[in-house]
């Protein structure tokens, strides 16, 4: 399936240290885009996706698939130390939830 630029996820965040706007796309990291307006950031990097997504169609390669189209399980298993997971276990205990709802609450 062709995927579209406008397809993935982006954030403009302003860079006290730039002086300047940037924009990032999260399902590619490597990319981004500076400008002194958060119009032309966004704009100038989704451009620069579409450019990437010919380059990655011509070489025959597979587009990283959208984070909003993904499916889901609603399951994330979680490993922790021993000690992480008594007080965790504590802490919900002591407010009567689940260990899952305590974690759940502070996402």
């Amino acid at each position: 399936m062709a995927r579209k630029a406008n397809e993935y996820t982006y954030r403009v965040f302003w860079s006290e240290e730039d002086s300047s706007f940037i924009a990032t796309v999260a399902e590619f990291p490597s990319l981004s885009c500076v400008d002194d307006r958060q119009e032309g950031a966004l704009h100038g990097l989704v451009d620069l996706v579409e450019d990437v997504l010919v380059d990655m169609a011509e070489r025959g390669e597979v587009p990283p698939i959208p984070l909003g189209t993904r499916k889901f399980s609603g399951k994330f298993p979680l490993r922790m130390t021993p000690d992480q997971h008594r007080r965790v276990a504590m802490e919900a205990a002591e407010a009567h939830v689940s260990i899952n709802q305590l974690l759940v609450s502070r996402i």
